[in-house]
């Protein structure tokens, strides 16, 4: 039985499980950085525990002192957040050989996931539709050449092994596809230590859907959609739940897929599997074995915590639901990072001055403050607004109201590129596509 979770993340999610943990009543342990000593999921939780310096690397990636942090503690589980080890099967295979709780899936989930040739294998098994593409990985630039022939192009290659845009080129033309793959198996290479890649037909003005599933090893649930499709080179800056405008026929179709997909596979723990949407087509993308970042529009609209169901999940509790709550209107979550709203260079530094919004359906997300310093060796995220209402015309005027209410001094943020994308056409009418953001920068930047 869980008594005593350590936290082993950063900044707003670190901060968000320790909420969590108080509530259910069970004793936190926040690790941090040199760089986060005065950060406010190492005030707030139970116990707190350095772990090295600034460098990620020598501190939230370094395993063994996050093991040795347990053990010291005495903590009986691990909640890895999301980013960092979140998904890397050998931790959650360490921390479960220490005889320690990983608030997760199992280590051979992550890696079937991890891997997305072996999860494209897994969903076409479940029932769900794939792109047209490459069978499994390609060996090398002829047999890339030979797969691109058979899709037509455009085709997109894609680094197997990982994602967030790294290793991934559209490919218009035969021409381009040498230089292409040479880039993109290098890159591969260089983030994930495996340069395998993918071939997959190319979807010109999809939008990027996606289903939150909860599961306890027997059972799933798909507990709603969530449209992520407003994103700047594959980095999501605006979610909302639930999706808007999918079709019933379609949406139902997804959201029995995703269940059907972590049933069959007898996977435990919180899931979200991602779609590519072109009108009344869906196609496979890819499933992310943690919590997602954009996981409170989900709870807002359905009245859950889904960090209190995944640890419940994770001591071996069933599922408490056979079907998911029903949908109480809708909500947007904006992502404000600390980079320039235009250029999107970074921006760190001290915040000088701050001022969150409020009022009826909105909540904020943060572990900054006043006089906080954003450090240039993590994420960019500052904050998290979530605006929620009645119907999506509601929630779209509490997040512009929420936005400008916001005040962050000292650092530059991402707030002013999003509040105009608020009162786009494109957005309100829900025809944007995920290439939609990129296009209207340049559009702007051009005019």
């Amino acid at each position: 039985m869980i008594r005593k979770v350590l936290v082993a993340n950063r900044g707003e999610i670190a901060l968000r499980v320790v909420r969590s943990c108080r509530e259910l009543g069970l004793r936190s342990v926040a690790v941090y950085s040199e760089a986060d000593r005065a950060s406010l999921h190492a005030r707030f939780a139970d116990e707190a525990v350095c772990i090295g310096p600034a460098q990620a690397g020598r501190s939230y990636l370094h395993v063994p002192a996050i093991l040795a942090a347990a053990e010291i503690t005495e903590a009986d589980a691990i909640h890895p957040g999301y980013g960092f080890l979140a998904e890397n099967a050998a931790f959650a295979a360490a921390v479960e050989g220490a005889g320690l709780v990983f608030v997760g899936p199992t280590p051979e989930h992550l890696r079937l996931f991890g891997d997305k040739a072996r999860a494209k294998e897994a969903a076409a098994a479940a029932g769900l539709p794939l792109l047209p593409g490459s069978a499994g990985t390609v060996a090398d630039l002829a047999a890339a050449e030979a797969a691109a022939e058979a899709v037509g192009y455009p085709i997109v290659l894609k680094a197997a092994a990982g994602g967030g845009g790294k290793g991934m080129r559209i490919v218009e033309h035969a021409r381009e596809l040498p230089r292409a793959f040479r880039l993109c198996t290098a890159e591969a290479d260089k983030a994930f230590g495996n340069g395998a890649l993918l071939v997959e037909r190319f979807v010109r003005t999809p939008r990027h859907v996606e289903v939150q599933v909860a599961a306890d090893g027997r059972d799933a649930v798909a507990l709603g959609t969530r449209d992520c499709t407003l994103q700047r080179r594959h980095q999501k800056l605006v979610e909302e739940a639930p999706a808007p405008q999918l079709p019933l026929a379609l949406e139902a179709t997804l959201l029995e897929g995703s269940a059907r997909l972590c049933r069959s596979v007898g996977y435990r723990s919180l899931a979200t599997v991602e779609f590519l949407v072109d009108g009344d087509e869906a196609f496979f993308l890819e499933v992310n074995p943690r919590i997602q970042v954009e996981h409170p529009v989900t709870e807002v609209t359905l009245g859950m915590d889904l960090v209190a169901l995944q640890l419940a999940l994770a001591d071996g509790e069933p599922l408490p639901l056979t079907a998911p709550p029903p949908v109480r209107g809708h909500a947007i979550e904006i992502r404000i990072n600390a980079e320039d709203p235009w250029t999107f260079a970074p921006s760190p530094g001290r915040i000088e001055g701050l001022h969150l919004p409020g009022g009826p359906g909105i909540r904020v997300d943060a572990a900054v403050h006043e006089h906080a310093v954003v450090p240039p060796y993590y994420d960019s995220l500052v904050a998290k607004i979530i605006a929620h209402g009645a119907d999506r015309p509601t929630a779209i005027a509490r997040a512009k109201r929420a936005l400008d209410e916001l005040v962050v001094e000292g650092i530059r943020t991402t707030a002013p590129v999003q509040r105009a994308l608020l009162d786009t056409d494109a957005f309100r009418d829900v025809t944007m596509h995920t290439r939609y953001v990129d296009e209207w920068l340049t559009r702007r930047a051009d005019g």
